[in-house]
């Protein structure tokens, strides 16, 4: 059989079809894509075709048949790479990758064991074209070339390709209209467009967005700074104030979910001290706040956190626009004569944090340098948090006062891993052994607390601070909604994950008698006004899309960064509307209005940063700079 000799595009032919459909096998099974429809399955399937034949079909511009292989190999080995690096990434961060993500490269040499926890021995058939075209090369004998002109039949070549192109996007705009233009989910453009062609896309979209600062101009504030005066409230009257002066200690629980409150796991209580905090007399518990986070993960609920403003959609501000001008919470404090600082054991140019710092104000960073990690007490990427609490708070006993200090905890992260020891629980029992070990690094995190919690105290330090504590962003993604399902007793709809992204948030203030369990639904962008608010500093002016959680004005209104939204009556997920309660599916327009102004707000938020507008403003005044209001 391979003695005969094949058509002078079988080669061709081959490195198309089987890229597409390992393409195709790929999104089923790398990506948790969601398909609710035939149609929606019908554009997955085509979404990969058009660029592929434009790629490949380059080849028949090669007039030796030795070139043309070669290109078709070295295309098939590129696409191959991209398709995989997106599952890789997909498995650790249930997102695919930006153009700026690819510049991240300070963060790679640090992934160490999480990136080698999302490579597997089977991946290699994620170049099974590659393979197989390397195979059709040696051992196929092709017909010769037929030295005539092929302008006519390249030309209806391509003519097929941009058909199959227009094709896709028409499919794609009827089933989710304005696709290109009101997106910010990035599974939805791949679902609609495919990996290949979403990629094209970032680049472009990444390209206008770095073009936005040099042209921008004070003038394009107004219409932002209108909408957030429009949308201000006014700070509760119980809680204004009542930290003023105190320390204030914001600990970063990393990757902690509301769903392991108040729970057990086979029998065994998840976060006992926790627990505890919840129905203390000054703690209020915040049971239905929402991580906001997109790519950026724990930098982008810092980012969130100080300033108030939502991350990027396509990459990790603290890399992207690190030196922006920002108004951030650490700056305001240290105006009000606090010394401020950042405490968080690992690389101090992970995330780029030393750079991102000296924008945000922060007087001091305490990284890995600062610490002394003794024997048995490294993990992940820097040090347990139990000693990393017992170090940092005697770094706190030595500061000037009133200080900030915000401390950035490690162990609860995955791929979830303890030494024996350490290990308070048993694992769970279901097919994911991330969600398995998950339980036990969250109640080592718990325990953590408990002891920062006796550490403050026993160094003089507790009755004179405020203890904020909030969930980064999640732990567990949806590619282990199965192993989720089996803890929870329940399927896992667009519905249940949207829930699934409550993070925990504390206020304690010792001796305040103010605890309580508040059902406010908030998220991360409500952090810093409600945090200024309960330290007596005004932030009437400042540019802020969040407000005090504490307000009887504060609306119950979380937007997630890819668009999903959370309110009293609603919640929007998986581009369905539904009731929030019962999780039952309801008329789209009901969500309407809301969906409009999610994406208004991200749309102005993102502005704010690309332009880098905050340049234009002065916070202390409320006007934009050069005019007079």
């Amino acid at each position: 059989m391979l003695t005969k000799k094949w058509p002078k595009h079988s080669i061709l032919a081959i490195a198309i079809i089987a890229t597409w459909l390992k393409t195709y096998i790929a999104y089923q099974t790398g990506f948790s894509i969601t398909l609710d429809n035939g149609m929606q399955e019908a554009i997955l399937l085509l979404s990969p075709l058009s660029l592929l034949l434009f790629l490949y079909g380059l080849s028949l511009f090669f007039k030796k048949t030795k070139n043309k292989n070669r290109y078709l190999l070295a295309m098939t080995l590129v696409t191959s790479i991209i398709l995989y690096g997106n599952i890789a990434f997909y498995r650790f961060f249930n997102d695919f990758i930006t153009l700026p993500v690819l510049f991240q490269t300070e963060n790679f040499g640090d992934l160490g064991t999480s990136a080698a926890a999302s490579i597997y021995p089977t991946d290699i058939l994620y170049f099974s074209d590659f393979i197989l075209l390397l195979l059709a090369v040696k051992l196929l004998k092709i017909k010769e070339e037929n030295t005539k002109s092929q302008a006519t039949a390249r030309k209806a070549y391509f003519v097929l390709s941009a058909a199959i192109l227009f094709l896709n996007l028409g499919l794609a705009e009827a089933e989710r209209p304005q696709l290109l233009t009101r997106s910010f989910d990035r599974e939805m453009l791949v679902k609609n467009l495919g990996i290949y062609n979403y990629h094209l896309y970032d680049i472009y979209v990444q390209s206008k967005s770095q073009a936005q600062r040099a042209f921008a101009d004070g003038s394009e504030l107004t219409d932002v700074q209108n909408y957030v005066r429009a949308n201000k409230v006014e700070p509760s009257e119980d809680m204004f104030g009542i930290a003023k002066g105190k320390n204030l200690i914001v600990v970063t629980l990393e990757s902690m979910q509301t769903f392991t409150m108040n729970k057990e796991m086979n029998g065994q209580i998840i976060t006992p001290f926790l627990n505890e905090l919840t129905e203390d007399e000054d703690t209020v518990y915040f049971p239905n706040f929402y991580h906001q986070t997109g790519l950026g993960k724990t930098s982008d609920s810092e980012f969130l956190l100080e300033n108030s403003l939502y991350p990027l959609s396509g990459g990790a501000v603290f890399f992207t626009h690190g030196g922006n001008t920002y108004n951030s919470m650490a700056e305001k404090l240290g105006k009000q004569g606090y010394a401020t600082n950042v405490q968080h054991a690992n690389s101090k140019s992970f995330w780029n944090r030393d750079m991102m710092y000296e924008s945000l104000g922060v007087d001091e960073f305490l990284d890995i340098q600062n610490y002394t990690v003794g024997e048995g007490e490294a993990v992940n990427w820097g040090m347990k948090d139990i000693p990393f609490f017992e170090q940092s708070v005697a770094h706190m006993a030595e500061m000037p006062q009133p200080f900030y200090s915000r401390l950035i905890t490690l162990t609860n992260h995955y791929p979830f891993t303890l030494d024996p020891q350490d290990k308070l629980i048993d694992e769970f029992d279901s097919n994911s052994g991330t969600l398995n070990r998950f339980f036990q690094t969250t109640r080592y995190l718990d325990e953590a607390v408990k002891e920062l919690f006796d550490d403050l105290k026993e160094q003089g330090l507790y009755e004179n601070s405020i203890i904020v504590m909030y969930g980064d962003h999640y732990g567990i993604s949806e590619n282990h909604n199965e192993a989720m399902a089996q803890y929870l007793g329940k399927e896992i709809t667009p519905y249940e994950s949207a829930q699934l992204q409550r993070v925990p948030f504390f206020v304690h203030i010792p001796g305040s008698g103010q605890g309580h369990v508040n059902e406010e639904i908030g998220g991360q962008i409500d952090m810093r006004p409600t945090i200024l608010n309960l330290m007596g500093v005004e932030s009437n002016t400042d540019m802020q899309f969040g407000s005090d959680l504490f307000s009887e004005e504060h609306e119950e209104f979380a937007i997630f960064r890819d668009g999903r939204f959370i309110t009293k009556e609603y919640v929007y997920a998986g581009n369905t509307c539904y009731e929030n309660g019962t999780g039952a599916a309801i008329d789209q327009e009901l969500c309407a209005p809301f969906a409009e102004r999610a994406f208004e707000e991200l749309g102005y938020s993102e502005k704010v940063i690309n332009g880098d507008l905050l340049r234009f403003y002065d916070e202390e005044t409320g006007q934009l700079l050069g005019t007079e209001q």
